[in-house]
Formats: C-alpha cells, structure tokens, sequence
C-alpha cells in the first residue's frame, strides 16, 4: 500500500464513538480517508455498489472495516456474514470494534470469519492506544492482497 490513499469504512451508529474513532484515526495520521456509515443496510449498499454507490471511482474499497455489532437497520454480525460471503469483499479485513464482551457476539463474530475482535476501552487514552496500534497493525504493518 506504499504510496497508496489509504481508505478506512466504519461502520458505527453511535455518535460520539464514531467521532472519537474518526478524530483518534485522524491525530494519528493512519488515515488519509475514513467512510463513516451509521447503519448496517448503508454499509451493505455501499460495499456492494448498490444505490447512490454504483461507481467504483466514488466507491472505491476500504482498506480495512472497523464494524460496530448493534446497528439500525441490518445488524453488524449481518454485514459481517455478507461481506466474508462475497467473493469480492471477503479478503478485506473486518474488525469488530464494540462494546460488548458476551462471549455469544465474541463466538458468532469468528463464527463469521471476522479477523479481530476488540471491545472499546472505556478511557479515552486507552481507546487512542487501541485505534493507534490497529491503526499500525492493519494498515502499516500487515501485509494483504490488493482489492
């Protein structure tokens, strides 16, 4: 991805999250683009150019896909299952970013071939060192097919 526009989709209903994740991304400079989408059923649409994203110039492919798990519309273990069962989106790496600890979601999460599990820590410098090291892991670090 040396040189490459590097394109993070998060998927998050909850306001405030979604702002801490956008603006600890953007401190750390992991990002040069972040797709925020607030419910399931418009992440769907988007990764599967369907609707207003049909063009793949305006609807390029995430880098990676930072995905709460309790969404409005199509829940998150529902878009998890539908993008690892898409020959064209399953080698995009989905990480389950949540608040929940229940083993079920944990479960059902890898169940659905998801590539990392992490719950939210509740400081938020905790929460800066998380997406911080993610950040580095998924999108520096960590080597992956082109899309």
């Amino acid at each position: 991805m040396m040189g490459e526009p590097v394109l993070v989709m998060l998927v998050e209903d909850n306001v405030d999250h979604a702002e801490l994740v956008i603006r600890t991304l953007e401190d750390h400079h992991i990002a040069n683009r972040i797709q925020h989408f607030s419910d399931g059923q418009a992440a769907l649409d988007y990764l599967l150019r369907r609707e207003q994203y049909t063009d793949p110039e305006t609807s390029p492919r995430p880098h990676v896909i930072l995905l709460d798990l309790r969404l409005p519309r199509v829940d998150g273990l529902e878009v998890l299952q539908a993008i690892k069962d898409n020959e064209e989106l399953k080698s995009i790496p989905v990480v389950v970013l949540t608040t929940s600890e229940a083993e079920r979601d944990v479960t059902r999460a890898y169940h659905n071939h998801v590539n990392s599990y992490l719950v939210k820590p509740v400081g938020f410098e905790e929460f800066s060192k998380l997406m911080n090291d993610l950040g580095f892991y998924w999108l520096g670090w960590n080597t992956h097919p082109r899309i």
